[in-house]
Parts: C-alpha cells; structure tokens; sequence
C-alpha cells in the first residue's frame, strides 16, 4: 500500500497563517452555537478540510442536528436536508424522471432531489431501509449520481454530514459497510457538563440558537482545500500509516493479538487514504505546514474504528471499535524496526 508524497514542505508561514485566520474564524463562530464540544468542533472542521463526508452518532438531544446547521450556516453554500425515515425513498433523495408536455408532445424530464446541494444534512440516516441508504453510495464516492442510465454530476463541493441515532434503539437499520466506508470520519457526540448546560439554559430560554451569518466563503473554501492539500506528509509518516492500516487485518504478520481475536475485516485502502488527507488537514488547522505522526494518532479513532467488523466475541467481552484502534496505535511503531541482518 503506498501514499503519495511530497517532496519537500510547500507551505510557506504566510500561507499556514491565512489558514489558520480562516479556520479559527470558522470554529469562533461554530464555538458561538454549540458550547462546550472544542474537540468535536475541531474534528468536523478537519473533516471538512479534508473533503470529507461525516457521520455524527449519539444519543437524541444532543445537538447533533444542530451542529449540522451551524456549520451550513457558516459557510456560503447551497444546503439541503434530508429527513430520513422508513418510508422514505431512493427517488425522494436523488430525483426522478417526470412525464412533461413539451413541443412535439410529452417526454420525460428529470427532476433532481436535494441531493443536489452542497451540503446535504442526512438527518437520522439509519432510520431509512438499506434499499434508500444506498441511494447515496454512488453520490459519496463519485459525486453523481444515475437515474434510468443518465449520469448527473453533483455540485462540488459536495459533503454529506449524516447523523444517526444508536442501532440499539428501536426503529433504526444499520448502515451497509460500503456505505460506513464512504464516511471519512464517524464522530461519537457525547453528554456536556453542567457548567456547558448552564450556558445552555441561559443563553436559549426559548430553545433557539443564535442567528449566524456565513463566515467563510465558497473562495475561502477552495483556497483551505488547496493549502491542505500542499502540506507535507513526510515519507516516514506516510509509512507509519500504511503500517498502521494493514495492521487492522487479522490475517497481516503485523496484527496485534487484539486484533488477530476480536477483528474479523479490516479497514480498507480508502481508510489509509482518509488518514493521509485528515492528518494534513489536523496540521493545518494547528499552524503547521508538515504533518506528523501525532496528527495521525489524533485523527485515527475516527477514521478506523467504524471501518473495523468485529467478530461476534468482541461484543460478548465488552470490546469495542475504539478500543481496538487505541490498542492498535501503541502495537504499531511509529519508526519500522528494520529486519535483522539475518533476514535483510
């Protein structure tokens, strides 16, 4: 497995300082509608730097949602939304040929689905069937999608930021792993503390957030896609995550026994390429124009742990994804030991 590499640092201080003035604006004003979540702030914000589609998971009434909105609501782009449920159909989601009167008589005439946004919040995504959750697996990987054997590109940018609720919870339908691959990062939103529901209860006595304005625009976008882009992974660090990936296959010599138990697939080529692209985005948003094994560390809970399958023992034994990619993270050295002389 090999990642492209850069052969020497492309940033300049000038260009990680713009981006860093346009990320930080971004988080301001996400940091002004959701209290008390920095890290998850920062975690949507590297994900979106990285061109990336993003699952959000937890518990109802955490904000999920609304993270959703603030983010549209900061940037200056198309947005639609997608209320999932168990009727809901492929059709509704990416469009469909409708019978018009024209010149010459009646003839089909497409009609497009909010797919075809910028932004398209999947709200609730494992309430819907299978059958309409892969509508979308075409559209997260090509941007287009097919109706009647006509392609239509989507707009670029082009994000899907779902949200789902616990599978446990009645009423939901896992999500096909071809599609959980799709997703670069899947997020766990968890509880806020008193003090943050304090602010909470103060600052919306009538359960409305603040009106934001757009903070960052389509050109900013474009030029934090191309600076991210143009930080250097080093070849070291390109290694170590390529080591990394393989060593989530319990059939690869470099599984840790954890994995070798509990992992019956691992993470897929598209997992080592997510990992790249959301370690160099993590670097720039901490000022830095190379990136390190530490971005990669920061980054890989939520790139790998929803890509693993675990077997059957893992859930009896209390064994979670997370855990595993942790357990991953302190088996695989960040320097690979070169072999003995013997075997060299």
């Amino acid at each position: 497995m090999s990642i492209a590499v850069d052969a020497e640092p492309l940033l300049s201080p000038e260009d990680v300082a713009e981006a860093r003035q346009t990320l930080d604006r971004l988080l301001e004003s996400l940091g002004s509608a959701i209290f008390g979540q920095d890290e998850l702030l920062r975690r949507v914000v590297i994900c979106l730097v990285a061109r990336g589609h993003m699952l959000l998971e937890g518990l109802p009434g955490l904000g999920k949602t609304e993270l959703v909105k603030s983010l549209s609501a900061t940037l200056d782009l198309p947005f639609r939304r997608i209320q999932f449920t168990p009727d809901l159909l492929p059709s509704d989601i990416v469009g469909a040929p409708i019978l018009e009167d024209a010149a010459g008589g009646r003839r089909l005439v497409f009609h497009k689905g909010p797919v075809f946004a910028n932004l398209l919040l999947a709200d609730e995504i494992n309430r819907a069937t299978p059958k309409t959750q892969s509508a979308l697996l075409e559209a997260m990987q090509e941007r287009r999608v097919t109706v009647m054997g006509e392609t239509h590109d989507l707009p670029r940018p082009f994000f899907v930021l779902a949200t789902q609720n616990p599978i446990e919870l009645e009423g939901t339908y896992p999500l096909p792993e071809a599609q959980l691959d799709r997703f670069m990062f899947k997020i766990d939103v968890g509880g806020v503390s008193s003090e943050t529901l304090e602010r909470i209860i103060a600052a919306r006595s009538n359960g409305r957030g603040p009106m934001l304005v757009p903070v960052v625009s389509a050109e900013d976008l474009d030029r934090l896609f191309a600076l991210a882009d143009r930080v250097h992974l080093p070849a070291a660090v390109a290694n170590y995550i390529a080591r990394v990936v393989s060593a989530t296959h319990p059939g690869a010599t470099s599984a840790p026994e954890p994995v070798r138990k509990f992992v019956r697939f691992g993470a897929s080529p598209r997992a080592a390429i997510s990992l790249a692209a959301t370690a160099r985005a993590a670097a720039l948003l901490s000022g830095k124009p190379n990136a390190g094994f530490e971005e990669v560390r920061a980054v890989a809970g939520c790139v790998l742990a929803h890509r693993l399958i675990l077997d059957y023992s893992a859930r009896l034994e209390g064994i979670t994804p997370a855990r595993l990619v942790s357990e991953l993270l302190d088996a695989v050295p960040e320097i690979a030991r070169p072999l003995p002389e013997d075997l060299a």
